[in-house]
């Protein structure tokens, strides 16, 4: 039996990105809210803090990829964020990718996969990665 690499469904990646939002960011946006602030009015008010977040819920992302691949959303889903030579690549590239997400998906940058044969958007492309599904 064969094994063939795809690229991911659109769909997939999109659910695979709703559980990362609640598997890693709820937690830390809680926590913050919560714990360090005292509570949704303080936290809504502290742009430094909703930063914080953020860039924190793209670490852990990013470590995930760096270290198995997938994230647990992608991992949900059986997509994988590899280099164009199926490999996993380094922290630096997918945090870059992250950061490259956020700032392109204000301009459409996650539409282009839309219109592309193997559904890489802007920010994978700027870091040339892709998302793969494994078809057995």
């Amino acid at each position: 039996m064969s094994t063939k690499a795809l690229p991911a469904s659109i769909i997939a990646r999109f659910k695979a990105f709703i559980i990362d939002l609640f598997l890693i960011s709820i937690p830390l946006l809680y926590f913050t809210t919560y714990i360090i602030l005292n509570g949704k009015n303080d936290f809504l008010q502290n742009q430094l803090a909703i930063f914080v977040v953020w860039l924190i819920f793209g670490l852990i992302q990013s470590a995930f990829f760096a270290f198995k691949g997938a994230s647990p959303g992608y991992k949900a889903q059986g997509i994988y964020a590899l280099n164009l030579q199926g490999k996993r690549a380094g922290f630096l590239c997918y945090f870059l990718r992250y950061v490259c997400f956020v700032v392109l998906f204000l301009i459409g940058g996650s539409f282009l996969c839309f219109f592309t044969k193997n559904k890489r958007n802007l920010h994978d492309i700027i870091t040339k990665t892709i998302v793969i599904q494994i078809k057995q």
